[in-house]
């Protein structure tokens, strides 16, 4: 019987608001694990984070930088082999799923579906060389679906660290999972993500992720303890709609991209602010303004990430937090992915950072988080100040909007 009194759910949930809750929470989960299962014991917990972009938007499509961290809302698993060839999960709210370890062949009639994501990472540590078997599994989440944290991530990394925990001694190495997550995620579940989130949530705590080459992405983890400063991290659900927003979304990069073809290039990364001073007058007449801007963007940016890994490695918090709001301040006029023109009376994104900048101090920083127009925003709070903002933001955008949260110095990991 697992013995959950022995877990310090403060060292791996980072507050004791956070902590306070897991008992109760892996408790019933080891119940639900029991019910699915005709009363078997589990062996083992594992905890894989969801993730927030700190730096870099809007500029791994272009091989950029960013910077990304794991967040103390994680899934779980409980689990125990099964000695037989099937993978059987139970994940909260998506009903039993069976997979055959013997049958890993993409499905298209699975697209989109948790199946596909499981199927996909099971068939991507299989080519990577880790030893599969049967387990049972009860899964449940808190990392929110639709505000920017990952889900699909955390499941995925999720998948990866029990079969590493279980099969091969948790030597499976934590890139490895990512980039498998990434493959399951592009390949069998159908959306051509990128790879910062599987990589946050793998790696864990703070990485800088260099895109230069994307088959072998740079990845640098940065050490810095953000549980020892007086500062929590809040992102707030600004209850935006993203219907019809997919040409918005689509326009970023295609723009980028358009000035990188007239400078010769496939994608942004090679070009430097130097090289479109000189072609200017070119690009503004045959990609627009806007195009140019979003370019100087993602030059400014891609370094900017860079600046913020130093920032921290050398502990310099007062210049990581100035970097965060240049950051933000860069996305909303020349990135401008704070709002849509197509309809400008709705605004919720601009009227969030609004309220952060009346209601935060000069020490307190804001920024749009992730794709923007109309998801979430995130700000560093001290911690004194949290509720206080939190209480603001809700009563904009609805009670639970705001979560306070912390940056998890652990990706996937072995609970116990």
């Amino acid at each position: 019987m697992l013995n959950l009194s022995s877990i310090n759910f403060k060292d791996i949930y980072c507050t004791d608001d956070a902590a306070a809750l897991q008992e109760v929470r892996y408790a019933n989960a080891v119940e639900e694990f029991k019910k699915a299962f005709d009363g078997k014991e589990p062996q083992a917990i594992f905890s894989a984070p969801g993730r927030t972009e700190i730096g870099g938007n809007h500029t791994d499509h272009q091989h950029g930088e960013v910077l990304a961290a794991s967040i103390n809302k994680d899934a779980i698993a409980v689990v125990s082999v099964n000695g037989s060839d099937s993978v059987i999960i139970l994940a909260d709210g998506f009903g039993l799923i069976n997979i055959d370890i013997n049958d890993l062949n993409i499905r298209e009639t699975e697209k989109g579906t948790t199946a596909a994501l499981i199927r996909g990472v099971l068939a991507g540590l299989k080519t990577e060389g880790c030893l599969l078997g049967g387990f049972d599994a009860y899964i449940t989440s808190d990392v929110l679906i639709g505000a920017g944290l990952s889900s699909s991530a955390a499941f995925e990394t999720l998948i990866g660290t029990v079969v590493s925990g279980l099969f091969n001694d948790m030597k499976t190495d934590p890139v490895t999972i990512a980039k498998v997550g990434q493959f399951a995620e592009n390949k069998y579940f159908g959306k051509p993500c990128g790879l910062m989130d599987q990589m946050a949530c793998s790696v864990g705590n703070l990485v800088h992720i260099d895109f230069e080459d994307t088959g072998n992405p740079a990845v640098d983890k940065v050490d810095f303890d953000f549980s020892k400063t007086d500062y929590v991290l809040c992102i707030t659900d600004t209850k935006g709609s993203h219907a019809d927003l997919t040409n918005e979304y689509a326009a970023v990069p295609l723009e980028m991209k358009k000035i990188a073809s007239l400078l010769g290039y496939d994608v942004l990364r090679p070009v430097s602010f130097e090289d479109i001073i000189e072609n200017i007058g070119m690009l503004r007449e045959k990609a627009g303004d806007r195009a140019v801007l979003r370019a100087i963007h993602f030059v400014n940016e891609t370094l900017r990430a860079q600046d913020e890994a130093e920032a921290l490695k050398s502990g310099d918090l007062k210049e990581f937090l100035s970097l965060v709001k240049q950051s933000g301040d860069s996305s909303f006029k020349y990135l401008q992915n704070v709002y849509t023109n197509n309809d400008v009376t709705v605004q919720n994104v601009s009227l969030a950072l609004a309220i952060s900048d009346t209601v935060l101090t000069s020490e307190e920083v804001s920024r749009v988080h992730g794709g923007g127009f109309a998801g979430t925003i995130q700000a560093f709070v001290k911690k004194g100040n949290a509720k206080r903002y939190k209480k603001y933001m809700d009563k904009v955008f609805g009670d639970g909007s705001c979560e306070i949260l912390a940056v998890r110095k652990y990706g996937g990991i072995r609970v116990i």
